[in-house]
C-alpha cells in the first residue's frame, strides 16, 4: 500500500501516495473523479526497481479544490510535485486526463520529464457525449447502493465515494470536475509531438475514448513512442487488465 502525504502550496493542499523506494521515480496522475489509488497495484507491483509517487490532482479526492480547472493549473500542480519532492527528471505516466497531463508537461517543462506513459488518451479530444453526468445529484444519499444507483455503477468510482455523518457522498465537487472536462476537449497535437522523450501509449482494445486509428497515428507522427494494445481493456487498462498493464509499464521502464 502506498503511504499518503501532504503537499502544500500556499493556500491549498495536494495529497500524494507514495511507494517509496530509491528506485526510478514514476509520477503517476489519475484521471476524472478518480483518485490516486488508482496506482496502488501499479506501485506494489513496480517496487521496489521503480519508486512510484500518485498525485490526487486538483479537486479530487483529499487534495483542495482551485480556482481554476483549465491545463495550465494541473500541470503546475505536476511540476510543483516533481520540483517539491525532488523527482526530477521523473518517468510521467498518467490515464485520461492525468495522460494528456503528462504529455503537456513534457513538452512544456522537459527539464523535468525523462519519459512518459500515456493510458488511453487521445491528442484530439473529442466533447463529451455527457457533459455534465453528476448535475443535481442531492449532496447526500442515504446508503453506498443509492449512491451508485445515482452515479454510474462503475468500480472506479468507489474510490471516491465516502461515508460521513451526514451520509454518502463523492469526494469531488461535480460541476467543478465538469468544467474540467470541458477544458480538456480539444486539439493537443502541438504539445503531443512537442515534446521527443521517449513515450509508451497504452490503448484499451476496447476503449471508446481513444480510436486505434487515433493512437496509430499518435504513434506513427511522434518519434520514440512505442504503442500497446491490450487486449480485453477498455478505457481504464489499470482496472481492466492490472497485470498486463504492469508488465506493459515495467517492460517499458526497463528499456528506458
Amino acid at each position: 500500500m502506498l503511504q499518503a502525504h501532504r503537499l502544500m502550496l500556499r493556500d491549498r493542499h495536494l495529497v500524494y501516495l507514495d511507494a517509496g523506494g530509491e528506485g526510478t521515480p514514476v509520477l503517476a496522475l489519475h484521471g476524472h473523479y478518480a483518485r490516486a489509488r488508482t496506482f496502488d497495484r501499479l506501485g506494489a507491483a513496480l517496487a521496489p526497481r521503480h519508486r512510484v509517487v500518485a498525485l490526487e490532482q486538483r479537486g479530487h479526492g483529499r487534495s483542495s479544490p482551485a480556482e481554476d480547472y483549465g491545463r495550465e493549473g494541473y500541470l503546475a500542480d505536476a511540476a510543483h510535485a516533481i520540483e517539491a519532492l525532488r523527482l526530477a527528471p521523473a518517468v510521467v505516466l498518467g490515464h485520461s486526463l492525468g495522460g494528456v497531463n503528462a504529455y503537456q508537461l513534457a513538452a512544456r517543462r522537459p527539464e523535468l520529464v525523462r519519459a512518459v506513459i500515456v493510458e488511453d488518451a487521445p491528442a484530439l479530444v473529442p466533447p463529451s457525449a455527457d457533459p455534465a453526468p453528476f448535475a443535481g445529484l442531492p449532496r447526500r444519499f442515504t446508503s453506498l447502493r443509492a449512491l451508485r444507483d445515482a452515479t454510474w455503477d462503475e468500480d472506479f468510482l468507489l474510490e471516491s465515494m465516502f461515508e460521513d455523518d451526514d451520509g454518502w457522498g463523492l469526494r469531488f465537487d461535480a460541476d467543478r470536475l465538469d468544467e474540467s472536462r470541458r477544458r480538456l476537449t480539444g486539439d493537443h497535437w502541438g504539445d503531443w509531438l512537442a515534446s521527443h522523450q521517449p513515450a509508451l501509449l497504452l490503448r484499451g482494445a476496447r476503449s471508446d475514448f481513444l480510436s486505434r486509428e487515433h493512437a496509430r497515428e499518435m504513434a506513427a507522427r511522434r518519434p520514440h513512442t512505442r504503442l500497446v494494445e491490450v487486449p480485453g481493456a477498455g478505457h481504464g487498462i489499470h482496472d481492466d487488465d492490472p497485470e498486463g498493464y504492469a508488465l506493459a509499464v515495467a517492460s517499458f521502464l526497463d528499456a528506458i
